[in-house]
């Protein structure tokens, strides 16, 4: 690798699920402006659902995601009712205007909930909003969660995608994460969703974990593709202890350097390539007939805060405490605090309390954005077509990126400016340059590689 692409492997940059980033919302979106984006949406919009469930039986030490660990299930159901709430509220102002494409159970865990509840969450959607025939319901599933009857109520709730945790199989890792589960646990979930009908299952894998190596890195693919999945993510793992306190019982001292990271990523996914798998953005792979495949050879690949995406939606609505929404106008992201939550969506509440309005400048630099995570690239004739002024005002930013750069991260070819492939690996600090809200930014990110 050229020095000056090492030189990228500690960069901090957002991972860019969103644009602008969620560190930059502010309060003046709040439950009365999202209650009038609801109201906006247009007769036979397509939406997506997202339901939080912020709870898990045991906390992973690696995770950022916002959840809380319970030993007992009345938490869980005083949650419920406030979700419960949450969409009735939520469905009044929709009514019968959006048709719900695709739902995203996600977590902490949702397969924490007992089967019944699981099944009332998801029957309660269906009476609430207008389901497109071929609408796609996918799941956040826990391995030491699973028994038959769980699986059978995945089952009965119409479950398409099944989404697993793997991180990593060596027992090393696994002690230093606090997140035990064999092989076998794996597999025999993997088994019995797909005994059940689900079409497709995706494994998350993470590189740059504490005691990780190449070679601890190279048998836990090797076991993973072992189940043929359909899709496998490839995160790097993200250490943010300022952010996330319980990653502070990960001993910094545990942790694989840049270089490292950058081998552990590029020796796994070329392990995944080489068994035919088709490389989908930055960190994701599919089998060549899967719809995320489909959609990245038609242009069509989208990326939302689930990470990468064929759902097209416009509006994604976002249900349960932290969880964002995505409108026409904007994003609007509901209150943390579980408690809190609840207290806002009792009595037909909404529970926004910050998020951003688009303006014409973010409009086009998140396309930019987007395009480049998707692509690796993007039109300039499309990007003046779409965005006007603009659009055209960018074509400056990008021209310079692409001349200036000592890195050459971007390139100009015929009317596009691409990513070379060497520097792919890099292309959230690529991104990064067309975010004007980075530099004078205070957040902190985790590293690009």
């Amino acid at each position: 690798m050229r020095p000056e692409l090492v030189a990228r492997l500690g960069e901090n940059v957002p991972r860019y699920t969103s644009y602008p980033t969620a560190p930059h919302f502010h309060t003046g979106v709040d439950a009365a402006v999202c209650r009038g984006w609801l109201q906006a949406l247009n007769d036979g919009d397509e939406i997506s659902l997202y339901l939080h469930i912020p709870y898990c039986d045991k906390l992973c030490w690696f995770c950022a995601c916002h959840t809380k660990q319970t030993r007992h299930y009345e938490p869980v159901t005083v949650y419920l009712r406030s979700l419960h709430a949450e969409i009735a509220t939520v469905a009044s102002l929709v009514r019968d205007k959006g048709r719900v494409r695709a739902v995203h159970f996600g977590g902490g865990s949702p397969t924490i909930l007992k089967p019944k509840d699981l099944v009332a969450l998801a029957n309660l959607l269906r009476d609430s909003f207008t389901f497109l025939p071929d609408a796609r319901l996918s799941v956040e599933i826990e391995p030491n969660d699973m028994d038959e009857a769980r699986l059978d109520a995945l089952a009965e709730i119409g479950m398409t995608r099944a989404s697993l945790g793997v991180q990593d199989f060596d027992p090393k890792v696994q002690k230093a994460i606090n997140r035990e589960q064999s092989f076998l646990q794996t597999k025999l979930v993997v088994d019995g969703v797909r005994s059940r009908g689900v079409e497709s299952v995706n494994l998350d894998l993470l590189y740059g974990l504490p005691h990780q190596t190449r070679e601890s890195v190279s048998s836990t693919v090797a076991q993973a593709l072992t189940l043929e999945p359909d899709r496998i993510a490839l995160f790097g793992y993200a250490h943010v202890p300022w952010f996330k306190k319980h990653q502070t019982m990960i001993d910094e001292a545990w942790l694989p350097g840049p270089e490292e990271r950058f081998a552990q990523s590029q020796l796994a996914a070329h392990a995944t390539l080489d068994q035919g798998y088709e490389a989908i953005g930055l960190d994701h792979f599919a089998k060549p007939g899967d719809t995320l495949a489909l959609a990245a050879r038609a242009g069509t690949l989208h990326r939302n805060f689930q990470g990468y995406t064929e759902d097209r939606c416009e509006t994604l609505i976002g249900l349960g405490p932290s969880s964002i929404s995505q409108f026409r106008q904007g994003y609007a992201q509901n209150m943390p605090s579980t408690g809190e939550y609840g207290r806002m969506v009792a009595d037909g509440g909404l529970a926004a309390v910050r998020g951003i309005a688009f303006s014409d400048d973010d409009r086009a630099r998140g396309w930019i954005i987007e395009r480049l995570m998707c692509d690796f690239g993007f039109s300039a004739i499309d990007l003046v077509e779409r965005f006007g002024e603009a659009g055209q005002r960018l074509l400056g930013k990008a021209s310079s990126t692409a001349v200036l750069d000592p890195a050459r991260m971007l390139e100009l070819d015929g009317d596009r400016f691409v990513v070379p492939a060497e520097s792919r690996p890099f292309v959230r600090s690529v991104a990064a340059k067309f975010d004007k809200y980075f530099e004078t930014g205070k957040a902190r990110h985790s590293v690009a590689v």
